[in-house]
């Protein structure tokens, strides 16, 4: 995943599994010149909201081991992973990644959400509850969602 490797990049060359935020623009702003230094805070909080990063304070602490992370050579990471992904794409991917055909997940959610006329979103969770995928974050952006939606 090019989001995971993007995040250890900083950690990784700075032996560290913690860093200032500062720090952790410059290493992907300036030092790799991947990024723009708005563009690295995007990419601190959809890693963040992905779960790869925490705060702590004013630093940023790796939410897994940077040093598990391969770095290819030549690597570049594409701009789409700044892009935050939906609920709905977190647990597609989560069932993607458990075996789940992604064609028949989407037409297994779809039938789920017309038979209960829920949102996409809960009609994903509940499908991935079945199947034993643990979507709990997710559910709880599902059901954020759902609320904001009511206010």
């Amino acid at each position: 995943m090019s989001l995971e490797v993007a995040v250890a990049a900083p950690f990784r060359d700075r032996g560290r599994d913690r860093l200032g935020e500062g720090e952790f623009v410059v290493a992907l702003s300036l030092d790799r010149d991947w990024f723009t230094p708005d563009q690295a805070k995007r990419l601190v909080d959809v890693a963040a909201g992905r779960g790869l990063l925490t705060r702590d304070d004013d630093e940023l602490v790796a939410a897994f081991d940077p040093t598990s992370v391969t770095i290819p050579d030549g690597f570049v990471p594409d701009e789409s992973v700044l892009r935050e992904q939906s609920t709905f794409e977190r647990v597609l991917d989560a069932l993607v990644a458990t075996g789940v055909e992604k064609q028949q997940a989407v037409a297994d959610i779809n039938e789920r959400q017309r038979d209960l006329g829920v949102t996409i979103e809960a009609a994903a969770v509940l499908y991935a509850r079945k199947r034993g995928v643990d979507v709990d974050d997710a559910a709880d952006r599902a059901l954020a969602e759902l609320v904001d939606d009511e206010s």
